[in-house]
């Protein structure tokens, strides 16, 4: 097992595995993304990601996409988009050696906190947060503005 952080050349095998977990989620058809888009926002002349990746036996298995946001209450924080391990290579460890990349990362760069969302019925995720000591907080809200709504606002 080796978790890498990632490269252009990663962004094919990872798009795969954001299209699985579109598939668990239940939401393939929102997928709007796409490799090229990726390999843009990720490695363009404003990368606005990161990513870590977790090879087993040479291959992607799994990966961490994130970036930094900013808490006015607590300053830098890490944001991790998504946390992904191929549906074959689960329970081999690499879910948590990707979340120890990003904690790393988040002390490296003096991030005040790592944060993420997680399905309500996604019950294996949310026991495994729990797991490593997270905090769940059902108090706040998502809010989102779609892209019509952006150009209607």
């Amino acid at each position: 097992m080796l978790i890498r952080k990632g490269t252009p050349e990663d962004l094919t095998q990872v798009f795969d595995l954001v299209m699985e977990l579109a598939i668990y989620e239940k939401a393939p058809h929102e997928v709007e993304n796409s490799v090229a888009q990726m390999l843009e926002d990720g490695f363009g002349e404003k990368p606005i990601f990161e990513f870590f990746v977790a090879e087993l036996d040479g291959k992607i298995a799994g990966t961490a996409i994130y970036y930094y946001r900013y808490s006015t209450w607590k300053g830098k924080a890490l944001y991790l988009e998504d946390l992904v391990v191929s549906e074959p290579a689960r329970g081999k460890g690499l879910g948590k050696k990707l979340l120890d990349a990003i904690v790393l990362e988040a002390r490296e760069v003096n991030a005040k906190q790592v944060r993420w969302q997680v399905l309500d019925w996604n019950e294996p995720a949310i026991n495994f947060y729990k797991k490593l000591g997270a905090d769940l907080d059902p108090e706040w809200i998502n809010c989102t503005l779609t892209e019509a709504q952006i150009k209607n606002y």
